[in-house]
């Protein structure tokens, strides 16, 4: 278990972390989002060591982070760092071998890693001669080179085309089967909700939701429900304690101030016409963002 509690920090006078606190668990994926400048790549150097907290400790299994624990970290930075004249397969045993590893088992992770990311035929390539896409790749490659016990990972999808971005969920999905905890920061919050168990939001250096999707969804959902009828919905209009948001012919997406009113609402569409769906509406990443960083 990683674990922030209370993290500050500032550069000069402005202060860019305040009282940040989270915890991310073996096994999940976490997603950490929010606006640019708003403390998310901060956090995660503070979290590496890179740079010192103010304030606040960083503890990973209930032990304060030592410089020797953060050498079983994996970590993908937002800038790409690789050697731009190094051929893929070159650059990325080069880097387990400085995380310890003999050449031969960097080679054989290498090897691997490649061939899952799809770069396998341009393992000889130089890294300058890869489009952005395979570069992000081969970032991810590097960071998972050495097997590290914890992944954080800082806009991984960035630069990927749809099938890249698919390639790459699989592989940290399934880095994070093996019970390690991953953390991410992303822009992209389709991808987020499609990849994150849990989520944390951050805004002006404060976290403003966390926990896991589900809990989320569940936390900021409203009683809202859409309704499809293989006839007219407008007599939705007049009923108790419904208002209609959207509406167009025998659709109705709609709220209700209580879920007898569901119910009595669904009973009546039954008699009315054929109901093709009737469903509880959860609110989106994107929704519950908007509505926890006003």
């Amino acid at each position: 278990m990683l674990e922030l509690n209370g993290i500050n920090r500032s550069f000069g006078d402005r202060r860019v972390l305040r009282d940040v606190s989270f915890t991310v668990a073996p096994g999940r994926m976490t997603g950490f989002v929010g606006g640019n400048g708003a403390g998310k790549t901060t956090t995660m150097r503070i979290v590496l060591g890179v740079l010192g907290a103010d304030a606040g400790t960083v503890t990973w299994n209930g032990s304060p982070l030592t410089a020797n624990a953060r050498t079983r970290f994996g970590y993908m930075p937002e800038e790409r760092g690789l050697y731009a004249k190094m051929k893929v397969a070159e650059q990325i045993i080069y880097l387990g071998r400085l995380h310890g590893m003999s050449t031969d088992a960097a080679k054989r992770s290498t090897a691997h890693l490649l061939d899952q990311l799809g770069l396998a035929e341009r393992a000889d390539s130089t890294i300058e001669s890869l489009s952005l896409g395979n570069q992000q790749r081969a970032q991810i490659a590097a960071a998972l080179v050495h097997d590290p016990e914890v992944l954080i990972l800082d806009e991984p999808f960035s630069g990927l085309d749809p099938i890249a971005v698919e390639v790459v969920q699989g592989v940290l999905t399934g880095f994070a089967a093996k019970g390690a905890p991953v953390l991410f920061s992303s822009h992209q919050l389709d991808i987020v909700e499609r990849l994150c168990d849990d989520l944390v939001v951050i805004a002006d250096g404060e976290i403003r939701a966390s926990g896991s999707r589900e809990g989320l969804r569940a936390a900021h959902s409203r009683d809202q429900f859409e309704l499809h009828l293989d006839g007219d919905a407008g007599w939705l209009r007049q009923e108790a304690g419904v208002t209609v948001l959207d509406f167009d012919g025998g659709y109705a997406l709609f709220e209700v101030d209580h879920h007898d009113t569901a119910q009595r609402v669904l009973q009546r569409a039954v008699a009315t016409a054929p109901v093709r769906q009737f469903a509880p509406q959860h609110p989106s990443l994107a929704q519950i963002f908007k509505e926890v960083i006003k």
